[in-house]
């Protein structure tokens, strides 16, 4: 069976703490070629045989990114989390090396802003994002939340008393809220795509789409 090519790019993975070695670990097992570089010996040892190769390297020298030949990757992540010079002097490296697509992790707004400025194309704060999504799901109103960079989310929520008994044309869910219920799961089967004559029942769960403050407006529903 072909690999997808979606997961054909080799990736470089800078750093294997939690984040990185998560990323790593991940990305190997959808099929991609994972190249690490870790400088704590280690920690490098134990991702030996688990990726396709581990440097025992600090990729804050710009000596270390050329003797890799990080100019051949496509995408990289910098998952360095320990030091913010550490992370922004290997993302630098990674810029001038030319990677077109460079994945790395912030630990603060002021980091976040230091390497979107020296060309990092994706900036990840898994601590903040992380703690958004919690915020979102303690109350109990949502049962998953993931919310995008624009201001747009997609959840997973329990339907609002008004919509139950009712199909999502009767609901007029989409007019009302400015959101879009994308699909219904009833107990015991898989999720279906939502059209206008779906009928939501008190056991249904709900996926919706649209902009966070609308949906927010949503699951403020009794």
């Amino acid at each position: 069976m072909a690999r997808n090519r979606l997961y054909e790019d080799d990736v470089l993975v800078i750093g294997l703490g939690r984040f990185g070695a998560a990323a790593a670990l991940g990305l190997q097992r959808l099929g991609h070629r994972v190249s690490a570089v870790e400088r704590d010996p280690g920690r490098a040892e134990a991702f030996v045989g688990r990726l396709s190769k581990v440097v025992q390297a600090d990729a804050s020298s710009p000596a270390i990114i050329e003797k890799i030949r990080a100019r051949d990757f496509r995408l990289a992540v910098v998952g360095i989390g320990s030091s913010v010079e550490s992370s922004v002097l290997a993302a630098a490296n990674l810029v001038d090396a030319g990677i077109p697509s460079i994945w790395a992790k912030a630990k603060s707004a002021e980091h976040a802003r230091i390497l979107t400025r020296i060309g990092v194309t994706h900036v990840v704060r898994p601590e903040r994002d992380s703690g958004y999504r919690v915020a979102h799901l303690v109350n109990g109103k949502l049962e998953d939340y993931i919310e995008f960079d624009d201001g747009f989310a997609i959840v997973k929520m329990r339907p609002p008393q008004e919509t139950i008994g009712f199909t999502l044309e009767q609901s007029a869910i989409r007019s009302k809220y400015g959101v879009t219920v994308v699909g219904v799961k009833a107990p015991g089967q898989d999720f279906t795509y939502a059209v206008p004559q779906t009928k939501v029942s008190g056991q249904d769960t709900l996926i919706v789409s649209g902009p966070v403050e609308l949906i927010e407006r949503l699951a403020s529903r009794p």
